[in-house]
């Protein structure tokens, strides 16, 4: 016998739609039953020898608790969640020191926006007619400020009670694009050369091996500034982002431009159908190797691969495509490099006058790395500003934050293992001062920008994280699912094909907090590491250097990698988050790995690009991943079923290894059995009608065998008999038979009174 079992996700709101289902499937369990439903999904599903069905409840079905009156200021997220409530004290707390900090910052700025305005009074700027540098650096005895406008012979600046150090010049004194840097007496008598910590551009001079780099005055006349063109597109109702890293976009040995990224790579991302673009690598950082999170000048925009006001063209460009564009913002960590970097200000002062904190709390052992003193008053007004900075002046829509893990405990996620209990997210190891920081950013950025994205780069799984500040969370609008790649790395190295638990992988793909939103995705850059592999890699290995012909015949090697990658992907989507994520590259299964220049490998760009000729060769089966991406975002453009609220895993057969899932007004049917193909597989359907198929990863333009009819119309059956009225089929009142070849995945959906819904053909549109 088959051993299906039931799962459904919870979802925050009830489905447009959907509440009929939900209350057919709660009819029977008690009130008490329905309010002690778990607040996540995808919990680990009993043996077939315990029960065949384990039923976890829609969020529609879920009674919410009553309450006589409104929740205390800051504690609505217990109404949410109830299992805070055992934690109330440490979240009042936490909302407390987020509400004092605030008003300190209310009463001495203004306003919270007043406060992140900053970066127009610091650094080099523009003041009554003056040229004005202002600098805080308290741990300096002196300050000159040096540069090619002055020769590089220091003039004095002036120091505040505050530690603000200023000079005010002639207008135009410093000339655009002109070297400069601050000269700080040490308290122990000598001196030091710094970048000023507000630069806007840093450069290295080029051809000079081991050369220190210099702040640039950035400050073009009008006529050689960018001219923006489009505005903000709207926010993306359903979120499929294009994680990139410009300089490694080329396929020549090289660091890529801005401008190249701009005329060839944004034209591949509008054509897949991504909507969002989230980039990589643009603070500035000295040390390429380290993939952008070394920052070292968090205000300068990446020299490396242009300028700020080309940046500011692809930025433009992508919102004319409608994309939206996010920052990967490092706010968690800063460079050792003192002299190329912002850690260069600390001169062993005290922490209350220092951007870091101090002795072991102020580094981080795994990524050799300053730590920042989120409590301090200077490092909120400069961290808010920066954050304000790039969506003001370069105009980006959001932030993907990196490292929210390291910052939101004093242990850093080092040597911790989370299993998921509560007091591991509140308790002394937490580090309120970073999660009230945390909380300031989401609310500065929400308030410039309401349609703006923040998204948390958080492994811990911190309960509220990405619940409204107002409400006591910390405000993100996603988290990255940072479990999803781990467990198909995993699966792939250590678990035969035919031993896919189709429970298990559910329950991974589901396991997410029903109240908050979560990025599904299979791998990002962090699985592409020299050290590690793609997935398209770890399926097919060498045969992908000799087998991607599609001239002939595929190997088995090819086949299973083809199948799996393929529906991999769209399992991910369908079941993984409300959003999708993936990397540059990996839409068409870019083989290897990544690896920056660096003395290891003689400082070589091989592994450091982006064979696009791969899936632009018409005879090598590269495009037939790269179309069936395609295909799966233009699926999702029609039906938003990514970030649909309605998910149910309607079917599990652990022993045909089948899994069927409704998503919006989608239903998938995943066959992961490496070997049977179900000729009349019984598929459970939401309401009666004609279905039909709209997706099939077996069609020949995906490099499939063709077996699917996408002509054939699927009438459901009800499951209702004489002898039973009130059967189900897998909680369904009818179903449909189907052809469910081995390794493939058809997506069906119910036809439209007197029309038709068309497949999706090739990799750009609708047949």
């Amino acid at each position: 016998m088959p051993t299906p079992s039931l799962t459904c996700h919870p979802t925050a709101k009830e489905p447009a739609g959907g509440l009929q289902h939900a209350a057919s499937a709660a009819r029977g369990l008690t009130a008490a039953r329905r309010r002690a439903a778990p607040l996540t999904s995808g919990a680990p599903l009993r043996s077939a020898a315990q029960s065949r069905r384990v039923l976890t409840m829609p969020a529609a079905a879920i009674e919410a608790p009553t309450t006589a009156s409104a929740p205390e200021e800051g504690l609505a997220i217990v109404e949410i969640d109830p299992n805070l409530a055992g934690h109330q004290e440490h979240l009042r707390y936490r909302w407390q020191q987020y509400k004092s900090t605030l008003a300190s910052i209310e009463q001495h700025e203004g306003s919270l926006a007043d406060f992140a305005r900053s970066y127009e009074r610091y650094g080099i700027v523009h003041e009554q007619g003056q040229l004005v540098y202002r600098e805080w650096a308290p741990g300096a005895t002196e300050a000159e400020l040096i540069g090619d406008f002055n020769d590089w012979k220091g003039q004095a600046m002036q120091r505040d009670d505050f530690g603000t150090w200023t000079i005010k010049l002639p207008e135009g004194a410093i000339a655009h694009g002109s070297r400069v840097k601050i000269r700080l007496r040490h308290p122990g008598g000598w001196w030091v050369d710094r970048i000023p910590a507000w630069i806007k551009w840093a450069t290295v001079p080029q051809g000079v091996m081991g050369a220190k780099y210099d702040g640039i005055h950035w400050d073009p006349p009008p006529s050689e500034r960018h001219r923006w063109v489009h505005s903000r597109p709207a926010r993306p109702q359903s979120l499929r982002i294009y994680e990139a890293h410009v300089g490694m976009s080329s396929e020549e040995d090289k660091v890529a431009s801005y401008t190249y990224f701009k005329d060839n790579v944004l034209p591949r991302i509008k054509a897949l159908g991504y909507n969002a673009i989230q980039l990589m690598a643009v603070q500035e950082h000295a040390y390429y190797g380290s993939f952008g999170y070394h920052v070292t000048n968090p205000f300068a925009v990446s020299s490396r691969s242009g300028t700020p006001e080309e940046l500011k063209a692809l930025i433009d460009a992508a919102h004319g495509c409608g994309i939206t564009v996010l920052l990967d913002v490092v706010h968690s960590h800063i460079s050792l490099n003192a002299d190329d970097g912002m850690a260069g200000f600390d001169l062993g002062q005290p922490e209350e006058a220092n951007y870091f904190k101090q002795g072991d709390a102020g580094y981080h052992s795994q990524w050799d790395s300053r730590l920042l003193n989120y409590k301090g008053f200077e490092t909120l007004r400069y961290l808010l500003s920066n954050l304000r900075y790039w969506i003001e002046e370069m105009r980006f829509d959001g932030f993907r934050f990196d490292g929210v893990t390291s910052m939101l405990y004093h242990h850093h996620g080092i040597n911790f293992g989370f299993s998921g209990g509560y007091h591991e997210y509140f308790s002394p190891a937490t580090n309120v001062d970073a999660v009230v920081y945390l909380m300031l950013a989401n609310k500065l950025v929400h308030d410039l920008l309401p349609d703006a994205i923040t998204i948390a780069e958080d492994v811990s799984g911190m309960p509220a994280l990405c619940r409204p500040v107002d409400e006591g969370g910390v405000g993100f609008d996603y988290r990255l699912g940072m479990g999803l790649p781990d467990y198909w790395i995993e699966l792939l190295k250590h678990v035969k094909d035919e031993d896919w638990s189709m429970s298990g992988l559910v329950g991974r793909l589901c396991d997410r907090r029903y109240t908050e939103k979560t990025i599904g995705y299979c791998e990002s850059h962090d699985q592409a590491l020299v050290g590690d592999q793609t997935v398209a890699f770890r399926l097919m290995g060498a045969e992908m250097y000799t087998g991607m012909s599609a001239l002939q015949e595929p190997s088995l090697v090819v086949q299973r990698g083809m199948a799996l990658h393929k529906m991999i992907r769209t399992v991910t989507m369908a079941l993984g988050g409300e959003a999708y994520l993936s990397f540059m590259g990996n839409e068409f299964g870019h083989p290897e790995w990544l690896d920056f220049p660096r003395e290891g490998n003689d400082w070589s760009y091989l592994y450091c690009r982006r064979q696009w000729s791969l899936c632009d060769t018409d005879h090598l089966r590269y495009k037939f991943l790269n179309a069936w991406d395609a295909a799966c975002l233009a699926l999702d453009e029609r039906y938003n079923y990514i970030s649909n609220s309605w998910q149910w895993a309607t079917m599990i057969d652990d022993e045909k290894q089948i899994i069927v899932a409704e998503r919006g007004p989608l239903v998938f049917v995943f066959n992961f059995s490496p070997s049977e193909d179900y000729e009349g597989l019984k598929v459970p359907v939401p309401e009666p009608g004609k279905y039909r198929v709209v997706l099939d990863s077996d069609a020949f333009d995906f490099g499939g065998q063709g077996r699917v009819g996408h002509d054939v119309d699927h009438f459901s059956s009800p499951a209702a008999t004489e002898e039973d009225p009130e059967a189900q089929y897998f909680t369904r009142g009818q179903y449909i038979y189907v052809l469910s070849p081995s390794r493939t995945v058809v997506a069906y959906k119910k036809a439209e009174e007197g029309g038709q819904n068309p497949a999706i053909s090739g990799a750009w549109g609708w047949r």
